[in-house]
Formats: structure tokens, sequence, C-alpha cells
């Protein structure tokens, strides 16, 4: 009776431990394939509001990439896809300085959703450990972290089960949305991100509020309690970035309190706060504090109100200049639906001056979601990597890849054309940390119309531009160069 008993004890554990789904995989994919996602048929010719090939997707998400001077190899992640393009996989891999080849990427695990909002990002500890944070999109599907089993090594990577400090002792962390991870030497993480709250908006209980927070961790297991630094109207996008590890400056916007709409769609005015000690305190550009989490839409932190204006803000990215004063890349439109309508988009940097925002156009597009990256090197050059230039699907999501400088501090610019006649719109061109010149902007390809294949890309700092094997046939390879 006894030993009928473990056996059916044996045959009950072994079912409910197969189905459980395996959420570390640590396989080999034979390519570097992109995930093509879509937002909101728009029920006209451009199809979405946003679609495409959003391997590197969103401008919230960040790192996507990390160069680690140690082994002379910028890692990275992506949103890849099975061959059918049925299912987000979150692959990393690295590109390797010395050889100038890439190895077959590892695929952490299956996000098992289609959705770009779900898309990893990358950062590595000052023990060479390379960290995967799997975002959620809301509350719908969990979140996952995991660390690589060796310094400075993608071959195998380890589930991190990690907590968070609740009142009362600690819970699981399992889900967040939007994450940036900031790694400071001798402190550990700070990682900005969103999270999803109902029952806050006066008379629409059912509507989530997209609240913007942070937490912190020395080890990158167990995690501070989620403090708030923002919480206006129907919530924030935010954008960060890093001044060395002095600063965490964060840029973000608020969507107004709509009925029967997502305020997302209108979301407007410019908004940035900064912190020198890790959290503990928050300050606008010019050093003032400030209480946190705002909750009134004009305060200190506004940088510029646009919704007086009637323009929708959608920021791209943020960075520093060398006296650490923060310049910020944004575009502005009439509206969130695509198309000419809505136009112009315009590109503009705000740049703190030390005493007030000085802001100034770059150029315009075509989209809402033409997303790039700025860079100031160490003379003092901006750069900016994006898709400024229409590509073959005019008013759909990217184009054609462009490189952007300006040797006054924004105040006049020279491009030069990075791709072209492509066969899909590029998009979303992510800069690295500490960008090395060889590997200075990575992104995807893909149909704004339709389902596509999508392709992976980078290009170096002199705007040569390089394609990441599809398919390869041994364990390392050279990308190819397609333009220039």
């Amino acid at each position: 009776m006894r030993t009928h008993f473990f056996f059916w004890l044996i045959l009950f554990l072994r079912a409910t431990v197969l189905a459980q789904p395996v959420v570390t995989l640590n396989i080999k994919a034979d390519g570097y394939r992109g995930i093509w996602y879509s937002n909101q048929p728009s029920r006209d010719e451009f199809a979405y509001k946003y679609s495409g090939g959003l391997g590197t997707y969103p401008a919230n998400h960040y790192p996507f990439s990390v160069y680690a001077e140690k082994v002379n190899k910028t890692f990275f992640c992506y949103g890849g896809t099975d061959e059918k393009g049925k299912t987000l996989l979150h692959m990393v891999s690295y590109f390797d300085h010395k050889t100038g080849k890439v190895p077959r990427p590892t695929v952490v695990l299956d996000k098992q959703t289609d959705n770009a909002h779900d898309n990893p990002v990358i950062n590595i500890d000052e023990q060479g450990y390379i960290w995967i944070f799997s975002t959620a999109h809301g509350t719908n599907t969990p979140s996952f972290i995991h660390k690589s089993a060796k310094p400075y090594d993608i071959e195998t990577f380890e589930q991190i089960f990690a907590t968070k400090k609740v009142t009362g002792g600690s819970a699981p962390l399992n889900n967040f949305s939007y994450l940036q991870s900031w790694y400071v030497s001798g402190k550990g993480f700070l990682n900005l991100f969103t999270h999803y709250d109902r029952n806050v908006i006066p008379g629409q209980p059912r509507k989530p509020r997209r609240t913007t927070s942070y937490m912190t961790s020395r080890d990158g297991i167990n995690y501070s309690e989620w403090k708030d630094i923002a919480a206006i109207g129907e919530g924030h996008y935010q954008t960060s970035g890093s001044f060395r590890d002095q600063k965490i400056g964060t840029a973000f916007n608020y969507h107004p309190v709509k009925e029967r709409e997502n305020g997302l769609n209108y979301r407007t005015n410019l908004y940035y706060m900064e912190t020198d000690d890790f959290g503990e305190t928050w300050q606008d550009a010019a050093g003032r504090k400030l209480t946190v989490p705002l909750t009134k839409i004009i305060n200190p932190s506004l940088v510029y109100d646009y919704e007086a204006e009637g323009l929708n803000v959608y920021i791209n990215d943020l960075t520093f200049d060398g006296n650490g004063n923060p310049v910020i890349l944004f575009l502005t439109s009439k509206g969130f639906e695509p198309g000419p309508a809505s136009g112009p988009r315009q590109w503009r940097t705000a740049r703190f001056d030390g005493k007030s925002w000085i802001i100034l156009p770059v150029t315009v597009s075509d989209h809402n979601y033409d997303m790039g990256s700025l860079y100031i090197d160490e003379k003092g050059k901006w750069l900016i990597v994006g898709p400024t230039a229409a590509g073959r699907e005019p008013y759909g999501t990217g184009g054609e890849m462009v490189l952007w400088t300006s040797n006054d501090q924004g105040r006049s610019w020279l491009s030069k054309q990075l791709t072209s006649a492509s066969s899909r719109n590029h998009s979303y061109a992510r800069r690295p940390v500490s960008a090395h010149d060889d590997f200075f902007a990575f992104w995807a390809d893909g149909s704004s119309l339709t389902k596509s294949v999508s392709q992976l890309y980078f290009c170096n700092k002199n705007g040569d531009v390089f394609r990441l094997p599809s398919k390869m046939g041994g364990r390392n390879q050279k990308p190819e160069r397609v333009h220039r």
C-alpha cells in the first residue's frame, strides 16, 4: 500500500514539473532574427499606429548593449524570434572587437508572447556577470531575471528568483515594465521602471496609470521597496541616462486623463529629474530638491509645456555633456495618428546649460516612432543615429538611417545617410553603454505595413553599416558590410 502511494506521488510530482513552463532555455540559435510587432491598427493606408522590426524597441528599455573593455567585446540582447516569427525569444550575444566576429546567439528564454514591449535589457556588473532583465507589458505577463553562470560569458544563464521589500517583509519580484537598468560601481543596480496601478484615476477605476518608479539592489537579487517618482494624470513614459558614476537622470512626458480613450496617445510635456546619491534624493537640473512622487502637471521638473501648444512628445534619448549637464533628444507632433496630418514630426534637443534649458530643432521625419540615439563624444561633438530619411514605406515606423553631427551643441547639423534603397524600414537605433567606435548603434529592420522578417544591424562611428547573419554555418561569423 505504501509503495503504491509513493508510486502515484512520484507520477503526480513528475506531471506537475512537466506542466510548468521551461523558463530558462540556454540553447543556441542558428542566426539572428528579430521580432516583428504591430500596435493599434489605424484602419487606413498606414496600417498601424506603429509597427515593424522592433527587436530593439522601445525607447523606454535600456540598455540593449554594453561595451566591456576588459574583454574588448560589446555584449547585446534583443527581441528575437523563431523561424516562423511566432514567439518572442530573449536573445544574447556579443561582437568581438578583436576578431570582428559574432557567435551564434544564445536563446535565454521564450517569453511566450509576440509583444515587443516584453523585450529584454542587459547589464554587466563589476565582476563581469551578465544580467538579462525580461520585462513585462503591464500585468498580463510575468517578468524574469537571469544572470550568466560565468563572467563575460553567454553560454549559460541561471534564473534569479529576486525579491523586493514590501510592508512586513518581502515579495517575489516577478513583474516590471519599461525597465532601464543602471549599474553603479560599489553600489549596485538602480533600475528605473513602470508599474501599472488601477483604481487611481478619478472616475475610471479600470484604467491603469503608468507610474514611474525605481528600485535599488546591491546584489541584483534583493531589491528595495518600489519608490515612485512621478504619478501625474494617467502616467508617464521615461527615458534615462547616466553621467559616469556620479548621477542618473530621467526625462519623461505625461499622459493626460482622457475619458474613453488612452491618455498615452496624447502624451505631452517634457520633464527632467536626476539623482546623485543613488536615489536617496531627486532634484531638477539646477540642483533644486524635488518632493517625489510628482503629482502636479506644472511642477519644478517641467522643461517645457508642450501641452499648451497642443503637441505630443516622444522622448528618444538622454545623455550628458562633459560638464554633467543633461541633453535630451525628443520629437514632437500634432497627434498620435500615422500619416501627414499629424506632422511635421520635429526632432529637437533640449540642453541644460547650467542655468536654463535651450531647445533647438534638428530635423523632421515622417513618423512619431522614428527613434534614434544621441551621443556626445570626448571632444564635445554631438552625434545622432536615427531613421530620419523616408524609407520604402513612407509614413511608416522608421525609414533610412542617417548619421547627424554637430560641433556647436546642436545649433547646426550635418547629415550623412547610412542606408538607402532598403527593402524594409530601419528603426530604433540604440546606443550602447560606453559605446565603442566599432559598434556604435544597434537596430533592426522590418515592414511597417505587413508582418515580415526582421534582420539586425549595427554601424560604426564612421557610418559603415553591418548586418548580422540570419543563418550561420559555423560557430562564429563576420557580419556582412551592407552599406558604404
